[in-house]
């Protein structure tokens, strides 16, 4: 029996904020203020409560880095806070998995989904089940706690997932993690939660938009959607990034891009899920969410973008056309 590879060769991808999120409330049960936690990041404790806010690597590793040095040592015990609820879709896709094996399958399909740093990689060994999570490729300063936070997490979750357990057991050490399993518990069925195909499909949706960008493009884009509502700005974004202006610029013109048509993107895909989506969300306030203080501005640029106004663009998502013989 072989485990697929992780579908993430390294740590440095997109995740969701609920990751920072689970961060700051350990630190604020202990004492310390949110705004400490985040400083330096550009995120605010506001963007904690939206469930599709996504953050990039940096950030939470900055994140990390202040907790680590404000409460050292404590990466197993906020590990252990985690649940499957805690990752959204991935966490999906875990509840509604058949099996503990096909739980396994899909946590390494989508790897990318989760917040984790330390890359984790299973094989069957003889009767075991080996799940490493390495660290070794994670800067010195907080390799210890992501090793020990990710690791616990995993063994948590895994725990979680049927009555008792999977017997598994955990060695930690500074530079890697070692998960011991015996491979019988891949078989175990999980409670019902789900469709595991309906939960497969939702992980795709989800993951699709990150993996279609890879390094600074997709950083940028995180950046830019995170800053639309104060016009996304160059500079700011630059700043983000530990770049100047200038060189964002190079470097996204290197990419084959630019900056303007990578905002445009970004503004462009989310007004057509605002305006598509159930909720019939006034124009005024979805030209406020990207940043538009004009209306007539996001109006204009929507019909660049797609051909058509909002208002055509929502009542052809409201009532669309059945074409054929009648």
């Amino acid at each position: 029996m072989r485990l697929p590879p992780p579908a993430a060769a390294d740590w440095q991808f997109p995740r969701a904020v609920a990751g920072v999120a689970v961060l700051v409330r350990y630190a604020a049960a202990r004492g310390v203020a949110p705004s400490l936690l985040l400083a330096g990041t550009g995120l605010r404790p506001a963007d904690l409560d939206l469930p599709d806010r996504d953050v990039t690597a940096a950030q939470e590793l900055r994140v990390v880095r202040t907790l680590q040095r404000i409460l050292p040592g404590s990466g197993a015990a906020v590990g252990a806070a985690y649940r499957p609820e805690t990752f959204g879709a991935f966490g999906y896709g875990l509840l509604a998995s058949r099996t503990v094996l096909d739980a396994m399958e899909l946590a390494l399909r989508f790897i990318d989904l989760s917040f984790t740093f330390a890359i984790p990689r299973a094989e069957v060994v003889g009767e075991e089940v080996v799940v490493t999570v390495d660290g070794s490729g994670l800067p010195r300063d907080v390799r210890a706690f992501l090793v020990a936070r990710d690791a616990t997490a995993i063994n948590t979750v895994l725990a979680g997932l049927v009555p008792g357990g999977v017997g598994a057991v955990l060695t930690l050490g500074e530079d890697a993690a070692e998960l011991r399993l015996p491979v019988a518990e891949l078989d175990r069925p999980l409670p019902t939660r789900g469709s595991p195909e309906t939960a497969a499909a939702v992980c795709r949706d989800v993951v699709a938009p990150r993996r279609s960008r890879t390094g600074l493009v997709r950083d940028v884009q995180v950046l830019l959607t995170q800053r639309l509502p104060d016009g996304a700005p160059m500079a700011a974004v630059a700043a983000g990034l530990g770049l100047t202006e200038r060189s964002l610029r190079r470097r996204l013109t290197a990419e084959g891009t630019g900056y303007q048509a990578l905002l445009d993107e970004v503004r462009s895909s989310i007004a057509c899920s605002l305006l598509g989506g159930r909720a019939t969300i006034p124009v005024a306030d979805v030209a406020d969410r990207l940043g538009y203080t004009d209306p007539a501005a996001f109006v204009r640029a929507f019909r660049r973008w797609t051909g058509t106004t909002p208002g055509a663009y929502r009542a052809g998502c409201r009532f669309p056309r059945i074409t054929g013989e009648t």
